[in-house]
């Protein structure tokens, strides 16, 4: 059986097209890290899924801020997702605590739905943990921010937490 060689010509073409796709991958953007844990493979192959975030009373204020995450986005998938008082006892059944919270309110002085909802826990001497929903910022927002004056984490009027 006769074999031929293909052509210098496409053989240029080949090692041309070859470049061009090793110079564009290493243009391509970088995959952002995700901060929450994702599923692994266990030792048999099949996906396990990572464990959920845990209260670490002893831990710092990032080292809750995925639970705190956690619950804020379990809250905004629910129809409840403009209620402060939902955010306020999801995070009371997490396990943190209520005397440390702040939360303001769900509607504006004339009575319509607020456009931002905020929520915090104050976390040691110095740390606050931050949420925020609504129509104006559009998914969860949560952050470790330092404590104001008086050890309070939101600015502005709050509600009370007294249910």
């Amino acid at each position: 059986m006769l074999r031929t060689l293909p052509s210098p010509r496409a053989l240029g073409m080949l090692a041309a097209a070859s470049a061009a796709l090793i110079i564009l991958a290493g243009c391509a953007p970088a995959q952002e890290q995700q901060s929450r844990p994702t599923a692994s493979p266990s030792a048999s192959g099949a996906v396990t899924p990572a464990p959920a975030p845990t209260l670490l009373p002893e831990g710092t204020a990032e080292d809750n801020l995925p639970l705190f995450r956690a619950v804020a986005e379990g809250v905004w998938s629910t129809e409840q997702r403009a209620e402060g008082r939902a955010y306020v006892d999801g995070l009371v059944a997490a396990g943190f605590d209520r005397a440390a919270m702040q939360v303001t309110p769900d509607q504006t002085t004339v009575g319509n739905p607020v456009e931002s909802l905020q929520f915090s826990v104050r976390w040691g001497e110095e740390s606050c943990l931050v949420g925020q929903v609504g129509p104006s910022t559009g998914e969860v927002v949560t952050k470790v921010m330092p404590q104001l004056a008086g050890g309070r984490c939101l600015v502005g009027q709050t509600r009370p937490i007294d249910w």
